[in-house]
């Protein structure tokens, strides 16, 4: 009879552990998921920047250096490991911050505002802000829930065991950073 309690309770463990391993699994593809959400999202305004500079270009051509050092900022972006997340907040906070600067060089000219190309593309990025706003919501929370697993007892345990580790979270470094472009229509 002793033996099969003993049994039981391995079994009982056994099954325990294995309904936590796949729950870390499953934790981690979220985050894996969410991930990739905000590489689109990023990619695509990525993509947006060409077309942004080239129309702002055309009207304020003395603004050369903010030209440069947005192109440059986008290439250093996409440069970046996919899996750099602290390095990609860093840079993309640094390229929202001056893609803020580029529409307020495109505000003091009158002509280009009123451009339906500029328009188009002003709303485009608007809309990208913020579904890049909510994949980085999205990510915090799937992160969040797998270092929550990581940390905790007994999937701590598990964790350490499988070679599941915590995740840095998607935040901008720099509270001025931290504010969306401001894109007026």
């Amino acid at each position: 009879m002793l033996e099969w309690i003993i049994l039981a309770v391995i079994i009982a463990v056994a099954l325990y552990a294995i309904l936590l391993f796949n729950r870390l699994v499953s934790t981690r593809q979220m985050a894996n998921e969410a991930w990739s959400g905000i590489d689109v999202q990023l990619k695509r305004r990525s993509d947006l920047v060409p077309n942004l500079v080239e129309t702002v270009k055309g009207y304020a051509s003395h603004e050369r250096q903010l030209f440069e050092e947005v192109t440059r900022l986008r290439n250093a972006a996409r440069a970046l490991a996919t899996d750099d997340v602290e390095g990609r907040a860093q840079t993309e906070g640094a390229l929202s911050g001056l893609i803020g600067r580029l529409i307020a060089v495109a505000e003091a000219y009158p002509d280009l505002k009123a451009s339906a190309n500029f328009l188009e593309l002003q709303q485009e990025l608007s809309r990208l802000e913020n579904e890049i706003q909510m994949a980085r919501r999205y990510y915090n929370g799937a992160v969040r829930n797998l270092n929550t697993m990581v940390e905790s007892v007994p999937s701590n345990i598990l964790a350490r065991l499988f070679g599941f580790g915590q995740r840095p979270y998607f935040e901008l470094a720099d509270t001025d950073e931290r504010a969306v472009p401001r894109v007026q229509v």
